[in-house]
């Protein structure tokens, strides 16, 4: 009998074993990322102009530097191949660049946090613009947007710095047999970020931690240091990885800081810092 029960088990471990499947999460650089998951492939802020190509942005730490700060690896065909779908978490320029505008087919399937980038994105030639709402179906994955803010409640108090930062989303992935997925985005920490991995549990969380700062305003306008051990304490089971640093001029938190400060703090069990073109198996 207990052979007949060692067998059973072994069986069903293969049996859920065979029945998962692993999803691809490749960093290109910033917060661009192309994602294979649940059968889909998606490219996900496409910034994908060669080094020194734009002015610094206005008005952010450090300006007078040209983005993006570093060349891209893999290159730009390379990162269009295979991809079914486009997510562009909001329209500024190092999320949804001229390059990208230009090297994408006009009919790709693009998904948007709102109309208004709806229609922005439609003005630019594209004729399959969607807007993200609560678990939308594309290809067997279902995509939720998210909320943030992108930027302190002192900063959208202004209605100059309100109206230049703008809002941002977050997008959650979920499929049949796949860890749960979810894209923070250009957000600070706050109560909808909370809601979100309440109401999602997600297995794996991509954080923007490069802690980009305005010139002369105090606070970040994204995550930073701080918020990677507040996830990593939150969030005891699930998976961290870290970009969005590196590539313009206004972080002021590189992936080597974060490195440094991931092993200080003995996070690399959960906590990744992928470089440029490396592909991370969940």
């Amino acid at each position: 009998m207990m052979n007949i029960a060692k067998t059973l088990l072994f069986a069903l471990t293969l049996g859920m074993a065979a029945g998962a499947h692993a999803f691809d999460y490749q960093h290109i650089r910033n917060a661009t990322a192309k994602i294979s998951y649940g059968g889909a492939t998606f490219l996900v802020d496409p910034y994908l102009a060669p080094k020194g190509s734009y002015a610094g942005f206005a008005g952010t730490v450090n300006s007078r530097q040209r983005n993006p700060l570093i060349d891209m690896q893999p290159k730009p065909d390379e990162v269009l191949r295979g991809v079914d779908a486009v997510i562009v978490t909001h329209t500024h320029d190092d999320h949804w660049d001229e390059a990208a505008q230009k090297a994408l087919p006009k009919n790709i399937p693009v998904f948007v946090q709102n109309a208004g980038d709806a229609q922005t994105i439609r003005a630019q030639g594209f004729s399959d613009v969607r807007v993200l709402g609560k678990q939308t179906e594309f290809k067997g994955v279902k995509l939720s947007k998210t909320g943030g803010q992108h930027g302190t409640d002192a900063m959208y108090s202004m209605p100059l710095l309100a109206e230049m930062l703008g809002d941002a989303m977050g997008v959650v992935f979920q499929a049949d047999n796949e860890k749960t997925l979810y894209i923070v985005g250009d957000t600070v920490w706050n109560e909808a970020v909370d809601a979100a991995l309440l109401r999602y549990r997600p297995d794996v969380l991509v954080l923007n931690t490069g802690d980009a700062k305005l010139d002369g305003v105090p606070g970040g306008i994204i995550m930073g240091t701080a918020d990677v051990a507040k996830a990593y304490t939150r969030l005891p089971q699930a998976h961290i990885i870290t970009v969005h640093m590196d590539a313009v001029n206004h972080a002021t938190v590189s992936s080597r800081d974060m490195r440094a400060f991931v092993r200080q703090n003995r996070f690399g069990d959960r906590v990744a810092v992928p470089r440029e073109g490396q592909v991370l198996k969940y």
